[in-house]
């Protein structure tokens, strides 16, 4: 599929997401020299780790079997939904087994330090690879992975789609745009992030001027938003990068390359705030018996090696600038992130939702 770039972008504006807020080259040089060292003295380091993650990935197995054989440490997983992990780690309090949890969204991320479940850490590599904005300011958690909430749309039907998060409430598109439900914590998310791009008002005019513009009541996940395109129920959709580049590289039901081929994108507001971006991340929990190998195991995510896992085994963006993207990622081309800071963001998902309440997104 031929790489798309944004006409309208000027030179100064492109930039590769890898590069977000990139650091001198030599401190990432010593970083990277730092994970290497730091994991090559651990190689016969003796223990467990137990590991609470709501990420449902299978290629996450490599990231899992490649850090025991390096250092010797055995992971012990549980496996669930975010809010049942937190829940799980308060009801546990002191006597919990859990050492890390790993979650997506940084809404999740925040509601589990807000819950009293992480701690702050003190990781001078992870200081050194994990980009400041991406990171909590009490170093209680630290982002690994991005995914960009980007537009799509059905070439076929849409000669001008809407360039802009800003443009999806606009009349023009009535009856065109699917997109996930109000209780989505991605929805609550971008949401969340006009808010703190545009203000309480603005924002919700504009999820009024969505939920006018709806060709179908709220439905799915994001690659459902895809298909919707495929099927002619919508013009216009919604989705994480990440679904698509996924439908690139290997089959996904309902989206052959046949479908693909009438899909076009848009990195959103690359004159103004930039692409949304969705963080993946964990942290240490609060009463983690095993710290020392929990901070290990966060520092390898940091490493080049895990960090290349997250983008050619699930078709994301790594977090550490100067990382290489897989090809299926690479092929939807350079932009804009969104520089916002996430934490920020995240404090404003409870105004969000009483704006979805408000203007009737289901």
């Amino acid at each position: 599929m031929k790489t798309m770039l944004n006409g309208f972008l000027s030179k100064t504006l492109i930039i590769s997401i890898w590069e977000m807020k990139m650091r001198k080259t030599t401190t990432g040089l010593l970083a990277s020299t730092t994970v290497a060292a730091a994991i090559a003295s651990s190689a016969f380091a003796e223990g467990e780790l137990n590991l609470y993650s709501s990420r449902h990935y299978d290629t996450d197995e490599r990231l899992y079997s490649d850090f025991t054989e390096m250092t010797g440490i055995t992971i012990n997983r549980i496996e669930g939904k975010a809010d049942e992990l937190i829940a799980r780690m308060e009801a546990e309090g002191t006597n919990s087994p859990a050492d890390i949890l790993l979650t997506v969204d940084t809404s999740r991320l925040e509601r589990a330090k807000n819950a009293g479940v992480l701690q702050s850490i003190d990781s001078a590599v992870l200081e050194a690879r994990i980009p400041s904005g991406l990171q909590d300011e009490d170093n209680q958690w630290f982002g690994f992975s991005q995914r960009a909430r980007i537009i799509f749309y059905d070439k076929t039907d849409v000669a001008s789609p809407p360039m802009t998060y800003v443009e999806l409430a606009d009349p023009a598109f009535e009856g065109q745009v699917c997109h996930r439900s109000s209780t989505n914590v991605y929805s609550q998310t971008l949401l969340s992030a006009i808010i703190e791009n545009y203000g309480t008002e603005a924002a919700t005019e504009w999820a009024q001027g969505v939920v006018n513009n709806f060709a179908r009541d709220p439905q799915g996940g994001d690659t459902d938003q895809l298909r919707g395109l495929v099927s002619g129920e919508c013009d216009i959709s919604i989705s994480n990068t990440y679904y698509f580049a996924r439908a690139l590289r290997k089959d996904v039901d309902g989206l052959n390359a046949e479908a693909l081929a009438n899909i076009g994108w848009v990195f959103p507001a690359q004159n103004a705030e930039g692409a949304h971006m969705n963080l993946s991340g964990g942290g240490v929990a609060a009463n983690a018996p095993n710290a020392d190998n929990a901070i290990k195991f966060l520092e390898y995510l940091a490493s080049d090696q895990a960090q290349q896992y997250f983008s050619a085994g699930n078709d994301e963006y790594p977090a550490v600038p100067g990382v290489g993207l897989s090809p299926s990622v690479a092929a939807l081309g350079l932009f804009r992130p969104d520089a916002v800071d996430l934490t920020e963001v995240a404090k404003n998902v409870p105004t969000a939702q009483a704006i979805f309440n408000q203007v009737g997104w289901e």
